[in-house]
């Protein structure tokens, strides 16, 4: 089967990793994200649209230096150009997805922790999942 169906909302609840790439197809990717108590994904700025929805957990995200706190339920559309930021300001990990429009990673990565992330300096090589 072409394309990608499963339950998202379950898959990000249970994801432990910091990053891992589900599916990427050639306009957009989707990946599950964690984040430990007040960490977060660094200050970054794309060439390209993220979405980002929020499974559990709280924090804030930082659009362009607006602060704005969120929690389980909430999306965010950060269109290209913009500096952001997801932060856990929670007790407990922020589970979370992201899609990318186009691709940002390799397909099929994984970094367990952020540390990892940082020291990978991967991107998408034009390379999809099917």
């Amino acid at each position: 089967m072409k394309g990608f169906v499963q339950n998202i909302e379950d898959l990000a609840v249970r994801n432990d990793k910091f990053r891992q790439v589900l599916y990427t197809a050639k306009n957009c990717q989707l990946v599950l994200m964690a984040l430990k108590p007040n960490e977060d994904i660094g200050m970054e700025i794309h060439k390209l649209d993220q979405f980002f929805r929020v499974e559990a957990g709280s924090g804030e995200v930082i659009l362009d230096g607006v602060h704005t706190p969120i929690s389980n339920g909430f999306a965010i559309v950060v269109p290209a150009g913009t500096q952001h930021n997801v932060v856990n300001t929670g007790a407990v990990p922020m589970k979370l997805y992201t899609l990318y429009a186009p691709p940002n990673h390799r397909d099929g990565v994984v970094h367990l922790t952020r540390a990892d992330a940082m020291q990978d300096k991967e991107h998408f090589d034009g390379k999809t999942s099917e």
